[in-house]
């Protein structure tokens, strides 16, 4: 049974049109004034050229439509059309606006409605996504926000279908963004966004084992911003769940610190199923985390995380996707850590038994990374120290062709810049006895790795066993062949390209896999300079004449 109420409806409106310069867009003032005095109102007399502005509608459950009001170029959704508390229970369509016009909301974007009970869920006839309402948003189309009390929220059950394209990606921003007042490295302009399914998360208790026969009952966990009327939740047993479709999206300058404590992200991710296609996404300027993945088995494919104050990639609650070819950057002076992942949730609390028992029915995380560049700053930033990875609590991963490199033109803040931190006995031993591994991976930094495996130092362990490579590295270094010919990792323009295995200083041998179907690698890293650039086109920050300032190590 659907929960949905009556059909979509989008209302074309005939404005004139308004000049912008760059990428600042103008909101000109409306006026109804009919006077003939051109002194007071020189528009009446001037032909100008128009244009359709198609804001969004849609019917109610009273027949009464609820539709976007035109402002200059833009489509602005007072609180009345959908808000916290006012969730969208109807299937909407986001269209793209002409002339760099936005859709900007008064208030947060929540699609379907929030249950917490396995008995509210079937009385709404919920039970996978497709269930609940769908949000549509058109390729190239830009939705934005006022301030960071606002946030969007996709409930179980509910899709988003934000399908993009190269040339015309679409974007969720502030309005600042759009009225160019906002810095490039700014956050906090806007919450961000949650997406919850009905995949695993180790918070919840389970019958069965993950690739058997699993189920839950009464799985509610309460996700980040979950206050109020903001209140969400994620979690089931269906791994396969889908809650849409991404690509060609970006998510800039986000970020909140709400009620509860809680740290909105750039994406929160509870329990997404695999079947959520995620494709081409980048998130821009984020206060906390990039993408954090509480459960679920939701596929990257070409991420970019450009200027993270914590975590690019953040793991947790027994995630088991793939993550296919990603690029991290942090800011110069202000990013944590590349990648912080978690086996189990709440695990200082656990019993040796009940951890034991979550790695015999695989709920503890076990993601696979291939193809990853972190840029590190070794900086004391907004959260932690800039570091690469920190693996920890029964986590299980597999990482291949990965590249992490620190230094560029910025001294290590002591000995908490290190590249690579196993934490716990549980999860080193998980490489020890072969059940998590990282392979053909190039690590730079001064500190290269915290903790040990099996009475070795990480990095001793590792250089051991996978094929990987720790650099040496003292003071700044600049691993480029323009400075240091010493350590050739990065090339281009901007650097942030691998060099192929076979020229670059030291040498490492790829695996033989690559992500996002290409033929089998010839480098480490995210991208190559002789490979197809996935971040050119579309993505914000990194590239000329789609950026507010150059990357801070060119």
């Amino acid at each position: 049974m659907r929960f949905l109420g009556s059909a979509l409806t989008v209302s074309a409106v005939s404005i004139l049109l308004v000049a912008c310069e760059g990428g600042d867009i103008v909101i000109a003032p409306e006026t109804t004034d009919a006077s003939t005095d051109n002194s007071q109102n020189n528009s009446n007399n001037t032909t100008a050229a128009v244009a359709d502005v198609r804001c969004a509608s849609y019917t109610n459950s009273g027949g009464q439509t609820i539709e976007g009001s035109v402002e200059g170029s833009n489509c602005v959704y007072a609180p009345s059309f959908v808000d916290a508390g006012n969730n969208l229970t109807v299937d909407l369509t986001i269209p793209a606006l002409e002339d760099g016009g936005a859709h900007i909301f008064e208030g947060s974007l929540f699609v379907g409605e929030n249950h917490d009970s396995d008995s509210d869920l079937a009385a709404a006839g919920i039970a996978e996504g497709g269930d609940g309402p769908t949000l549509t948003v058109e390729a190239g189309a830009t939705l934005a926000w006022r301030d960071n009390t606002k946030f969007v929220i996709i409930n179980r059950g509910s899709q988003l279908f934000a399908v993009g394209e190269a040339d015309k990606p679409i974007t969720f921003t502030s309005v600042s963004d759009i009225e160019g007042t906002v810095g490039a490295e700014d956050v906090q302009q806007w919450g961000g966004m949650v997406i919850n399914g009905f995949g695993v998360t180790n918070k919840c208790d389970y019958t069965g084992s993950v690739g058997g026969t699993l189920t839950t009952s009464d799985c509610h966990v309460a996700s980040e911003g979950a206050e109020g009327l903001d209140e969400s939740h994620y979690g089931g047993a269906n791994n396969d769940d889908s809650s849409g479709r991404l690509e060609y999206v970006r998510v800039k300058h986000t970020g909140a610190e709400v009620a509860n404590g809680d740290e909105l992200n750039g994406i929160t991710f509870g329990a997404v199923g695999r079947n959520t296609v995620v494709k081409n996404l980048q998130v821009y300027s984020t206060y906390d985390d990039g993408i954090e993945m509480f459960g679920g088995a939701v596929n990257f494919e070409n991420y970019v995380a450009l200027y993270v104050r914590d975590d690019s990639i953040d793991i947790d609650e027994g995630y088991r996707g793939t993550i296919n070819n990603a690029l991290v950057i942090q800011q110069e002076t202000d990013g944590n850590r590349c990648i912080e992942a978690d086996g189990i949730g709440s695990y200082s609390n656990k019993t040796e038994d009940f951890i034991n028992d979550m790695f015999a029915r695989g709920l503890n995380s076990r993601p696979t990374i291939n193809n990853l560049t972190c840029i590190v700053s070794p900086s004391i930033g907004t959260h932690d120290p800039g570091a690469g990875w920190r693996l920890r609590e029964g986590l299980w991963p597999t990482i291949s062709n990965a590249l992490v490199v620190s230094s560029f033109g910025a001294p290590a803040q002591g000995s908490d810049n290190w590249c690579i931190r196993v934490d716990d006995t549980v999860a080193s031993e998980g490489f020890a006895k072969g059940n998590a591994s990282i392979s053909s991976t190039v690590f730079a930094c001064e500190t290269k790795s915290s903790k040990s495996i099996a009475g070795m130092s990480i990095h001793d362990w590792l250089g051991a066993n996978g094929g990987n490579v720790f650099v040496d590295v003292t003071g700044v270094v600049d691993a480029t062949p323009n400075a240091d010919t010493g350590v050739q990792l990065l090339e281009g323009t901007p650097p942030i390209y691998s060099i192929d295995a076979d020229t670059s200083v030291p040498s490492v041998t790829p695996m033989a896999v690559c992500g996002g179907g290409q033929a089998a690698c010839e480098f480490v890293g995210a991208v190559n300079t002789g490979s197809d650039d996935w971040t050119a086109g579309w993505t914000y920050g990194i590239h000329e004449g789609s950026r507010g300032q150059a990357l801070w190590f060119e």
